[in-house]
């Protein structure tokens, strides 16, 4: 009985190993599997929470305030510090009601959203050379923008990578 438990064993291990570099070598992905490789890397732009990237929400008083401070990390990768008042970021409400001075940040870089934030740090990671545009936006729960008499509570900071 203890050889066939082996034979099954080593059958098992060698064809998970087999599967896996098959997988590999075809390009396959795993579908919304998070390989949490940085926000340079992942585009957030095709996912589609209809017109509320476009909306407005009053923020209310006191009004949030929105500074960004870039960090070195690395030869291409930096560290994001959102520094917030008057906000507190809310990642269990997220996809919820709007919340007046509660939410979450969306980051562009060069126009593209990369990622959200749901807390005062982000690594920017394997940013190519140049100089760059980083924005960031302060968003309700259900990720309309935070606006203060109609404009838009967002920053904006280069970020050169040599």
């Amino acid at each position: 009985m203890a050889k066939p438990l082996a034979f099954l064993g080593i059958g098992l291990f060698f064809g998970t190993g087999l599967g896996f570099l098959v997988a590999a070598s075809s390009g396959a992905q795993l579908e919304g599997h998070d390989h949490d490789q940085g926000a340079a890397v992942h585009d957030h732009a095709a996912h589609d929470h209809g017109a509320a990237h476009t909306a407005l929400t009053e923020a209310g008083t006191p009004v949030p305030v929105l500074t960004l401070t870039v960090h070195p990390d690395g030869a291409q990768s930096r560290n994001l510090h959102i520094g917030v008042e008057n906000f507190t970021f809310d990642p269990e409400g997220v996809n919820g009601a709007a919340v007046p001075g509660r939410g979450h940040a969306h980051l562009y870089l060069n126009g593209v959203k990369i990622a959200r934030a749901y807390g005062p740090w982000m690594q920017l990671d394997a940013l190519p050379v140049g100089t760059h545009e980083l924005r960031v936006t302060l968003n309700a729960n259900d990720h309309t923008q935070l606006a203060t008499d109609g404009v838009p509570i967002e920053a904006t900071i280069a970020v050169v990578i040599e």
